[in-house]
């Protein structure tokens, strides 16, 4: 059997840089030798893509649990299909969003209690849970910039894309395994230097 191999998440708002840096980061660890997977939420699986149009369309109408539920979903499929099989076989998974997001987003942004998502969150993901996650902070005004607030959650403004990015700040200081916050807002590189080492430092100590 190999080893189980390292799974990596990247957090943040919307239009914090997580999906490039996600791709840098599979891209640098590749580099090293490993065998790396690289995957997204809502989405990453045929089932999971079709959850994710539902999700970010403004076009349907959904309540705050059923979309708590379909994100559960869409991770559920993720994990038993890819993230799962992919770790066992000791490849390195990097993932462009996990459970911390649903905490944050349906959660302490939201409108059901964060420990209301953590114990439905457990139940999708079961025994797996990230090695490092690496959570990009970006102030409001430049997140709402660049991601032009088109979809279900970055139309609904301001205030509410301040609580998610507070609610990802105060997750991130009581993770209980290696969470690193880094400063999304400067260049690409800079940022990926940060995410790489970020990883790297976490998956040295998760060796020891």
């Amino acid at each position: 059997m190999p080893e189980r191999g390292p799974f990596i998440v990247l957090e943040g708002p919307d239009g914090s840089g997580k999906t490039t840096q996600a791709r840098l980061l599979a891209e640098a660890l590749s580099g090293h030798g490993l065998e790396v997977v690289l995957t997204r939420e809502p989405g990453g699986t045929a089932a999971g893509e079709r959850i994710r149009e539902m999700l970010l369309s403004n076009d349907v109408k959904l309540s705050p649990r059923a979309e708590l539920l379909l994100f559960m979903a869409s991770r559920a499929q993720l994990v038993d299909e890819v993230i799962a099989p992919s770790l066992s076989h000791g490849r390195a998974v990097v993932a462009d969003r996990f459970l911390m997001s649903s905490v944050v987003y349906q959660g302490l942004a939201g409108s059901i209690p964060a420990g209301e998502v953590e114990s439905l969150g457990r139940n999708a993901i079961g025994n797996v849970r990230p090695d490092v996650t690496i959570v990009l902070d970006v102030p409001v005004a430049i997140t709402m910039e660049r991601s032009k607030g088109t979809d279900r959650f970055e139309s609904r403004g301001d205030e509410f894309m301040e609580r998610v990015r507070q609610g990802f700040l105060s997750l991130a200081k009581r993770d209980t395994n290696c969470a690193v916050v880094v400063n999304g807002s400067r260049s690409r590189d800079e940022v990926a230097a940060d995410v790489l080492a970020a990883a790297e430092s976490c998956l040295k100590r998760r060796r020891r």
